[in-house]
């Protein structure tokens, strides 16, 4: 199921104060987001899904042979240029082979359809039928950003629109430009594709979305959304309805 989308995506990542989104008195109906967490981090710790940091100049090294790379990842990560904005091959000496896609036997024990986050992979695994999942490198939220817990699929938009939050613009003067919407393209933070998380009919702020920054993948650095490859959140996309159910989860899972 494909869902279109031009409307602004007011995306923003928070820091949340608990480990998992369970009920809360004071939550005021946003799921595990309670009142107090939510405006004492929105100030300091909304960051609309940008990881900050700028690119490692050893992600990159010219000097490297060339990797012997199987036929089926080159094609799987080549250029897109039937895209509203086509997408360049990705330089696969950027990323650890371990984070390219590829189906494996499923180590989650979910239903077949659910999306689940593995933060110390960091992996995202996509449950098939048959015990079988595929499963993707991601980047995931640094110390002090990081987001567990269920939520439900309830948007998806491909090239979004990103706003930074107001609180981001008057840290970072520079994004003021951008105060009503960064136009979609490969230099937007979400990248291609964007999938969006909601708890009980509630927005949680985050999501899982494309990246301009492949050497990003296999690392601990964005605001707290879930990046992949944009050839990767592609097919994640087209494979994802509304309704899919994710799970996000910290700690060691001993499924790498």
């Amino acid at each position: 199921m494909k869902i279109g989308g031009g409307d602004h995506d007011r995306t923003a990542d928070f820091r949340s104060s608990s480990r998992d989104m369970t009920h809360n008195p004071e939550n005021n109906g946003r799921g595990g987001l309670t009142r107090r967490g939510l405006v004492a981090g929105l100030p300091l710790f909304l960051a609309a899904c940008n990881s900050g940091a700028r690119p490692d100049p050893l992600a990159v090294r010219p000097e490297m042979p060339a990797m012997d790379i199987p036929a089926r990842y080159v094609s799987m990560y080549g250029p897109m240029p039937n895209e509203q904005f086509p997408v360049p091959r990705i330089d696969l000496r950027q990323i650890d082979p371990r984070y390219w896609r590829r189906e494996v036997p499923d180590p989650t024990g979910e239903a077949p359809g659910t999306i689940i986050v593995d933060t110390s992979g960091p992996f995202l695994y996509h449950v098939q039928t048959g015990g079988r999942a595929m499963r993707y490198g991601v980047g995931v939220g640094r110390q002090g950003f990081e987001w567990a817990g269920r939520a439900t699929i309830q948007d998806k938009k491909p090239w979004p629109t990103w706003t930074p939050p107001a609180s981001m613009i008057e840290r970072q003067p520079e994004l003021e430009k951008y105060r009503n919407g960064q136009d979609p393209g490969l230099d937007n933070p979400l990248g291609a594709r964007a999938l969006y998380l909601f708890q009980n009919g509630r927005d949680t702020l985050y999501r899982i979305h494309g990246t301009n920054e492949p050497w990003s993948i296999g690392k601990s650095m964005s605001s707290g959304c879930i990046r992949l490859l944009n050839q990767d959140i592609i097919h994640l996309y087209d494979n994802t309805t509304i309704g899919t159910p994710v799970l996000v989860k910290q700690g060691n899972t001993g499924w790498a």
